[in-house]
């Protein structure tokens, strides 16, 4: 496996914890507190994410595991509107994406290096390979980050 590989996977390693971290010490009532009009709250924030891992991880099993799958998209606003994201405990989701990241590194560690150019179509987004959708996934918590960083900053100068 190359360096850049392994690289990636340690980074989506380390996504879980940076937004461990990001959320850590935060009181429920800023976990839930929507800031800035038309935004998510942190809490809404955490449960896409934990949402959208297992479907990372899908995408990925099934690219590896299969020839040319088709990927379906989702919509994270009809997510968000039907799963109850402020019942959630923020603790079980945490766990939950650092879980399903564990399990998928493990199986991206033993991959041999074909695998990474394995194709799979999305419905929206057309061909991806195996590296883009770790790439993806990585990105998708490194993106929500600064907004939670953004939104503590904002509730404790309130």
């Amino acid at each position: 496996m190359t360096t850049e590989l392994k690289d990636l996977i340690s980074q989506y390693i380390q996504g879980g914890c940076l937004l461990r971290q990001a959320v850590a010490q935060m009181p429920l009532e800023h976990l839930l507190a929507r800031p800035f009009a038309g935004k998510w709250s942190t809490q809404e924030v955490v449960c896409h994410i934990s949402d959208f891992e297992p479907v990372f991880a899908d995408r990925m099993k099934r690219v590896i595991a299969l020839e040319n799958p088709q990927l379906l998209g989702a919509d994270e606003n009809l997510f968000l509107k039907s799963l109850s994201y402020h019942q959630r405990n923020i603790l079980e989701e945490l766990a939950l994406i650092d879980l399903v990241r564990s399990q998928m590194a493990r199986i991206l560690a033993v991959l041999p290096d074909s695998s990474w150019s394995r194709i799979g179509t999305h419905s929206e987004k057309g061909p991806v390979s195996l590296k883009n959708l770790l790439e993806k996934a990585i990105g998708h918590i490194n993106h929500h980050l600064p907004f939670i960083e953004q939104k503590k900053k904002h509730l404790a100068s309130n």
